[in-house]
C-alpha cells in the first residue's frame, strides 16, 4: 500500500505541474500581447512627443513664411511712404506701414514662443534618448525571452504528460478510479493532499491525532474526513516526529 500511495503522490505532483504548464501555454497569446502592448505604450508616448516637435516646427516655419511675406509688403509700403506726393498718400502709407510692423511684431512673438516650446520638447526627447534608441532592442529581447520560456514549458508539458501516463497506468484500477473522481470533483485538481501542521493542506481541516499517526505511517490509504482527499505526509515530516 505504501508503494501505491507513493505513486498517487507522484501522480498528484505531476498533475499539479501539468496544470501549471497548461495554464502558461493556454494564456501565452494574451501574455505575449501584454508585453507588446507595454512596449507599444512606450513607443506611443515617444511618437506623441515627436509629433508635437514636428507640429511646432511646421507652425514655426509657417510663421516665418508669413513674416517674410509681410516684410515684402512692408518694403512696398516704405517705398510708397518715401514717394508720397501729398498728405493723403503719406498718411495712407504711414498707416499701412504701422499695421504691417505690428503684424510682424506679433508674428515674431509667436515665433519666439514656438521656439521656447520646441526647446522644451527637444529636451524631453533628449532625456528619453536612451529609451528611444533601445526600445526596439528591449522589445525584441523581451519577446525572445518569452518565446524561449514558452517553448520550454511546451517541451516540459509533453514530457510530464508522458510521465503521467506511465505512473497512472501502473495504478490499480480501483485507485485510478478514485483518483479521477476526486480530481473531477475539485476545482484545483487536487486529489492527494499533504498533511501540514496536523491539517489537510487542501481544505485546512485539522486531523484527529490518531488519523495523523495513520497518515504518517503510510500503511493505508487515508482520506480527509472533511474533503475526502487522499492524505499523505512527506518523509521529512515522519522523521521529524521520530526525533527525541
Amino acid at each position: 500500500m505504501r508503494a501505491e500511495l507513493e505513486k498517487l503522490v507522484e501522480l498528484q505532483k505531476t498533475d499539479t505541474n501539468i496544470r501549471r504548464l497548461k495554464k502558461s501555454i493556454d494564456t501565452a497569446e494574451s501574455r505575449r500581447a501584454g508585453i507588446e502592448q507595454e512596449f507599444e505604450q512606450h513607443a506611443f508616448s515617444v511618437r506623441e512627443i515627436q509629433s508635437r516637435r514636428d507640429a511646432l516646427n511646421t507652425s514655426r516655419s509657417d510663421i516665418d513664411k508669413q513674416i517674410a511675406e509681410i516684410k515684402t509688403y512692408l518694403e512696398r509700403a516704405d517705398r510708397n511712404l518715401k514717394h508720397a506726393q501729398n498728405q493723403k498718400e503719406y498718411e495712407t502709407a504711414m498707416r499701412e506701414t504701422d499695421a504691417l510692423q505690428k503684424q510682424i511684431a506679433a508674428l515674431e512673438t509667436q515665433s519666439i514662443e514656438k521656439m521656447g516650446e520646441l526647446e522644451t520638447v527637444e529636451s524631453e526627447l533628449a532625456e528619453r534618448s536612451e529609451e528611444i534608441n533601445t526600445l526596439e532592442e528591449k522589445r525584441s529581447a523581451a519577446l525572445k525571452e518569452f518565446d524561449q520560456e514558452l517553448a520550454k514549458h511546451r517541451k516540459e508539458f509533453e514530457k510530464e504528460s508522458t510521465h503521467r501516463k506511465g505512473v497512472f497506468d501502473t495504478l490499480p484500477d480501483r485507485l485510478a478510479a478514485v483518483y479521477d473522481r476526486l480530481v473531477s470533483r475539485s476545482r484545483d485538481g487536487i486529489a492527494v493532499a499533504e498533511v501540514v501542521n496536523g491539517a489537510c493542506s487542501a481544505c485546512f481541516m485539522a486531523l484527529r491525532p490518531q488519523m495523523q499517526l495513520q497518515v504518517k505511517k503510510g500503511d493505508n490509504i487515508i482520506t480527509c474526513e472533511s474533503c475526502d482527499r487522499i492524505l499523505f505526509s512527506e518523509p521529512k515530516s515522519l522523521s521529524a516526529t521520530q526525533e527525541p
